[in-house]
């Protein structure tokens, strides 16, 4: 009965919120006695508010009637632990995350409270008491519209004068840890996408216009400190860990993130904002940095090489959607090195301009234009109504003083004729990213020699149906293609040059204005085709200037010459030749199943509409496998990556030879069919069929020569030995005899023949050694393997059988059973392929469906010796 009078408030109830109040107000200091009940109020009164917003409006009419929000800042004051700043913050966070009456929002940030706290000195040398500060600042952020964002900033005549939660979130943005800037770049874009024109005067205006230009110097920093990175990795080939990958890819993701940011508040809308960062993106990283890095010679003061450099040009074009930007970037390629680096600081090491400016002191004639300074590409245009004869790709000279005046456009080209692996890729993924950029004109795509045809037909056909004489001229003409000296007047490329010239001191080449697009476009050509001769360059890079040769030539000819075809079917009968001495070596059981997979992955690659990979993978190489993996250089697993990487680009080669004489390509390569298992055959005498042996299983061991093997110490075992080839597949065999069923035995082990690599031992003469190879490796069978086709070792590694015959007769049996039944397995991996190893067919169904091609009076076809 006397229970009755202490009756236990409801936990979620007014007069629990009347309590906490009440006892909250009695607390005039707090310290180490008394601060764990103040938390424990601040974070029952967050729950109560919180409840009563979504069940009982009474809770927040008593939590403005007593001016809690008073109470929550003079706790604040009073207190002398960090733990209770803390929980404050958390409550208040929590209270502006989950109120959902707008009425409750507007008590709360009204009557400066929320400024006060903003603004309060937390000892933010505490990690905690940071997070939970930046946490505080996002929430009041996520709540902001046109009629809250007024409570918190301070006005004079309608202009804004005063906006905390802005200016101080801006003090955290480089932050050094990065979860901390992302929230304050989430908070800076929920103040932007606000929309109030007061507030973006403000954010525009000096000095808060600042944190723009330093954004882009904070992202410059990230680019500097990204090529550290990838220098190092250079400068130790083969070396490359785990942990510098995870490094690299860390940084890749933080500049990916900024110019995402970058792209963010240029969508906001805000005026003057996108050329803010236009200007200091220019200024401060492009022009100084990322140009001069294109070139082949150091440059004084540049810290960043031309990987890096590339890999940037191709994120800032493809992310950063400002066409300003876009426009002036790519019309900075027609510019020579020596106009971008003097003006920006910078000079070459060791260089005394000998030939400063000739280009523009020295017309060229204009009957003949000659690029021979480039040591790239030479073009002769003495008449434009024919195709230009393009020579043979020149070695840059190292020396060559006026390689500071060719034009960043040359610089790009000659990285894909001789540069190396990255700088190919690098290369060749800044101009598909140029090729794809929207914000692009296609004049611009015209002059840098990149305008797929598809779009230069069409823009010939509309200048003909607008009664351009001489758009009708070329688009009906046998060239195509556009013959018309220099830059178009009055176009965005001309408007961007003269803004170059005019706004940042950068003048262009002048054979670069007054050169025909056309002469560029076979620059282009021409050295993707130089390109496809190449052995040094990975499959994986040929496929992306494949990719970019359909995107130039989708479906025709008339713009490869003689000789363009016969470098092509050069490097094709190489190519095939090569490919033919792989059915003869470790792996010829799985290379038409390698061959029809890397067809399909080749074709799916140069006709899709964007190319496969991002512009990362220029930094990220593919992992590879080395010694620490126990792969040595003579191990059958590297001849399998040889021979997959031999197949990619056959494949390529071969492709390319079909789109050469204007086929479309097929969607499986031609090649014949598995042949019937042949009579008399040991698969049939054994009774093996194609699944081949099984453990376990039983077969005939007709042929089978007796031998001994230890495959542990002094534990020698007898069996039968056995070779067996059915069609492209064959397998050695060592079976336990029945006696009491001859002549069956059952399978106890079983090995890929092809590899096998027999030998009879140099001192014994009745000893065989054998090396057994893996069934099949990461590249047929990811999924057997690891991350990134990272293998166990013990998968990767050969083994090694060493047989013990009777006599050296049975020895002699045995070895050559091995290699006949192995010339047997290539003979057939050989006559499956030969369709595939000769043009005849190709060179027939063209000349029947197309007529004779044109220009192709150099070009042969492959030799039946193939």
């Amino acid at each position: 009965m006397w229970f009755s009078f202490w009756k236990p408030r409801d936990r979620f109830s007014l007069d629990e919120l009347r309590y906490l109040t009440d006892q909250l107000v009695k607390v005039q200091i707090v310290n180490e006695v008394n601060k764990d009940f103040v938390i424990e109020a601040l974070r029952s009164i967050a729950e109560l508010i919180t409840y009563g917003d979504q069940h009982d409006s009474t809770f927040f009419e008593f939590f403005m009637e007593k001016q809690v929000m008073g109470e929550f800042v003079r706790i604040l004051k009073v207190s002398r632990t960090v733990s209770v700043s803390l929980q404050l913050l958390q409550t208040i966070s929590i209270m502006i995350q989950n109120l959902k009456n707008e009425h409750a929002i507007y008590y709360m940030f009204s009557n400066e409270h929320m400024n006060y706290l903003i603004t309060y000195s937390f000892d933010f040398q505490n990690e905690e008491l940071l997070s939970y500060y930046i946490s505080f600042l996002r929430a009041i952020s996520g709540k902001l519209d046109r009629n809250t964002i007024s409570l918190l900033v301070k006005t004079h005549n309608d202009e804004v004068v005063s906006f905390p939660l802005y200016v101080e979130a801006i003090h955290f943005a480089f932050h050094e840890e990065s979860m901390v800037r992302t929230a304050i770049r989430a908070l800076t874009l929920n103040v932007y996408h606000v929309g109030d024109e007061s507030v973006n005067r403000y954010v525009t205006s000096a000095p808060h216009a600042d944190y723009f230009s330093d954004l882009v110097t904070f992202f410059r920093k990230q680019c500097i400190n990204l090529n550290a990175l990838v220098s190092d990795t250079m400068k130790n080939l083969g070396a490359e860990s785990a942990e510098t990958t995870t490094l690299i890819s860390a940084a890749v993701d933080e500049i990916e993130d900024s110019l995402y940011y970058f792209s963010d508040v240029i969508s906001a809308g805000i005026p003057d904002v996108g050329k803010l960062i236009t200007d200091n993106v220019l200024q401060l990283l492009i022009f100084p940095l990322l140009l001069p890095s294109l070139t082949r010679k150091a440059v004084e003061g540049v810290q960043i090489g031309a990987a890096t450099s590339l890999y940037l040009v191709c994120c800032i074009l493809r992310i950063v959607k400002i066409k300003d930007l876009a426009n002036t970037i790519a019309a900075a390629l027609f510019c020579p090195l020596d106009a971008v680096v003097p003006k920006f600081g910078s000079k070459p090491n060791g260089y005394t301009s000998l030939c400063a400016f000739e280009h523009e002191s020295q017309p060229p004639d204009s009957n003949n234009l000659t690029k021979a300074d480039a040591g790239i590409l030479r073009v002769d245009v003495t008449n434009l109504s024919s195709s230009p004869q393009i020579h043979s790709a020149d070695v840059p000279r190292e020396n060559d003083c006026c390689d500071f005046h060719l034009s960043l456009r040359e610089a790009l080209i000659s990285y894909i004729t001789s540069g190396d692996d990255v700088q190919v890729a690098g290369s060749l993924s800044v101009l598909a990213t140029l090729l794809q950029t929207k914000e692009l004109d296609e004049s611009t795509l015209d002059a840098l020699g990149i305008l797929p045809q598809r779009k230069q037909h069409k823009k010939l056909l509309l200048q003909a149906l607008v009664g351009e004489g001489l758009g009708e001229e070329q688009l009906f003409s046998s060239e195509g293609g556009s013959s018309r000296d220099g830059i178009e007047f009055g176009s965005e490329l001309d408007s961007c040059l003269r803004k170059l010239k005019e706004q940042y001191g950068v003048a262009c080449s002048f054979l670069e204005v007054r050169a025909s697009p056309r002469v560029h476009r076979f620059q282009v050509l021409d050295a993707l085709v130089s390109l496809f001769c190449r052995s040094n360059i990975s499959a994986e890079t040929l496929w992306d200037g494949g990719w970019l040769l359909r995107q130039l030539l989708p479906y025709s000819q008339a713009e490869f010459n003689s000789h363009h075809l016969k470098l092509l079917n050069d490097s094709y009968k190489n190519c095939a030749s090569a490919l033919l001495k792989e059915t003869r070596g470790i792996w010829p059981d799985l290379l038409i199943t390698i061959l029809c997979d890397e067809w399909k992955r080749c074709k799916r690659a140069i006709e899709a509409s964007s190319p496969r990979k991002e512009p990362k993978c220029i930094l990220l190489s593919s992992p590879k496998f080395s010694s620490e993996d126990g792969i040595t250089s003579d191990s059958s697993f590297a001849a399998g990556q040889r021979m997959c990487e031999l197949v990619k680009v056959f494949v390529l080669q071969h492709q390319l030879q079909i789109f050469s004489v204007g086929r479309s390509l097929p969607e499986k390569p031609p090649i014949n069919p598995p042949a019937d298992v042949f009579e008399n055959s040991r698969a049939q005498s054994a009774g093996v069929d194609s699944s081949g042996p099984k453990l376990g299983t039983e077969l005939r061991l007709v042929d089978a020569v007796p031998c001994r093997i230890a495959f542990e110490r002094s534990k020698e075992r007898h069996f039968c030995f056995l070779a067996i080839s059915l069609g492209a597949s064959g397998w050695v065999v060592l079976a336990e005899e029945l006696p009491l069923k001859e002549p069956y035995g059952v399978v106890r082990m079983v090995a890929p023949l092809a590899g096998t690599d027999p030998k009879v031992d140099d001192k014994h003469s009745r000893w065989m050694h054998l090396r057994i190879r893996p069934s099949t490796f990461p590249f047929v069978e990811p999924a057997r393997y690891g991350a990134y086709g990272k293998a166990k070792t013990k998968a990767l590694v050969d083994g090694r059988w060493t047989l013990a015959f009777r006599d050296e007769e049975s020895c002699n049996s045995a070895l050559s059973m091995v290699s006949e039944e192995i010339s047997l397995q290539s003979n057939e991996v050989e006559r499956r392929l030969k369709p595939l190893l000769g043009l005849e067919t190709i060179a027939e169904s063209s000349n029947s469906s197309l007529g004779p091609p044109k220009a192709t009076s150099s070009y042969s076809i492959l030799s039946n010796s193939l």
